[in-house]
C-alpha cells in the first residue's frame, strides 16, 4: 500500500508506535489521519501537531476496546475524510504475572488487546469487502510469536492478535483485503518504562532488549516499508524471524533456553530488589 491519498485510522495514537504510525502516515501523504485513544487530549495534541505540519489528521477519545465507541469512531472518520483504507489497531496494554493474575486484570487485557482488534474489523470489512480493497494491520508483539517473560497475560493475548491477523489473511486475501501483524520486541515506550536502560548497562541474555530497543520513529519507518510490501509479518527486529524458526524446528531446546532466559531474568529481579533495600 501506498500511503499518498489514503484514509487511515490509528488507535493507541496518542503515544509510542501509535503517536509514531500517524505522524509517519501523514508525512507519506494521507488524505486523512483520525488520531485516536483513550488520552483525548494527547490524541488531540498529536492531530494539532499533524495539520501544523502540513498534514490532514483529526482525533477522538476512544477506548479501543469498546465496541460502540469503534463504532462511532470509524463513522467519524467516514464523514471527515472518506472511506477508511487503512485501520491500524494499535492499542494495548501489559499486565505483569502469571495465571495467579485476578480474573478482572485477564479480562481487562483481553479486551484491550484483543476484543479491540476484532471490534476495527468487524467495523471496517463490510465497507471494505464492498470497495474489494482495504488493510488491517495489527500491533502485535514478537511476544505473539515467542512468549514474553514474566507476562501470561501479555503472551497470551498477543498471540491471540497474531492468531486473529493470520485468520483473516486467510479468510478475506482473495477478496481484496491485505493484512499485517507487526511484531517488534523491545520499544521506547511507555508501556516498557521507557525502554531505555542506563548508559552502560546490558540486558540480560535472551530478553527482548538485548537485540536492541528501538524508538517508536525507527519501527514506524520499517512499518511503511511493510505497508509498501504488503508483508503480512513485519519485523523492525529482523531478528525475531530467526528465533520463530528455532523455536519451530526445536521447541525443547527452544524452551530450555527460554527457561534460562526466564531464570536470569528473575535473578537480575531479586539483585535489584536487594539493591535497592540495600540503598535504602
Amino acid at each position: 500500500m501506498q500511503l499518498d491519498g489514503k484514509v487511515a485510522i490509528v488507535t493507541g495514537g496518542a503515544n509510542g508506535i501509535g503517536e509514531a504510525l500517524a505522524r509517519v502516515f501523514a508525512a507519506e501523504g494521507a488524505a486523512g489521519v483520525m488520531v485516536a485513544d483513550l488520552d483525548g487530549e494527547r490524541a488531540a495534541e498529536v492531530a494539532s501537531d499533524i495539520t501544523s505540519a502540513g498534514g490532514t489528521a483529526s482525533s477522538m477519545r476512544v477506548d479501543a476496546g469498546n465496541e460502540a465507541e469503534v463504532v462511532d469512531l470509524v463513522a467519524a472518520t467516514e464523514e471527515q475524510f472518506g472511506p477508511v483504507d487503512l485501520f491500524a489497531a494499535n492499542a494495548g496494554i501489559m499486565v505483569i504475572g502469571g495465571v495467579e493474575v485476578p480474573d478482572e486484570d485477564w479480562e481487562r487485557i483481553w479486551r484491550v488487546n484483543v476484543q479491540s482488534h476484532i471490534y476495527a474489523a468487524r467495523a471496517v470489512l463490510p465497507s471494505m469487502l464492498d470497495r474489494g480493497e482495504g488493510y488491517l494491520l495489527h500491533t502485535a508483539s514478537a511476544a505473539g510469536l515467542l512468549t514474553q517473560l514474566g507476562s501470561a497475560p501479555y503472551s497470551v493475548t498477543k498471540h491471540a492478535v497474531v492468531a486473529l491477523a493470520e485468520w483473516l489473511s486467510i479468510t478475506h486475501g482473495d477478496a481484496g483485503i491485505t493484512v499485517s501483524c507487526i511484531c517488534p520486541q523491545a520499544v521506547a515506550t511507555a508501556m516498557a518504562g521507557g525502554g531505555r536502560r542506563p548508559a552502560g548497562t546490558e540486558p540480560a541474555k535472551g530478553t527482548a532488549g538485548s537485540d536492541g530497543v528501538l524508538e517508536p520513529e525507527e519501527v514506524a519507518r520499517v512499518v511503511v516499508e511493510g505497508l509498501d510490501r504488503e508483508e503480512f509479518l513485519i519485523l523492525p527486529h529482523p531478528e525475531v524471524a530467526r528465533y520463530e524458526e528455532r523455536r519451530a524446528t526445536d521447541r525443547e531446546r527452544w524452551l530450555r533456553g527460554m527457561r534460562r532466559s526466564n531464570a536470569a531474568m528473575m535473578e537480575a529481579w531479586r539483585a535489584m530488589l536487594r539493591q535497592n533495600r540495600t540503598n535504602d
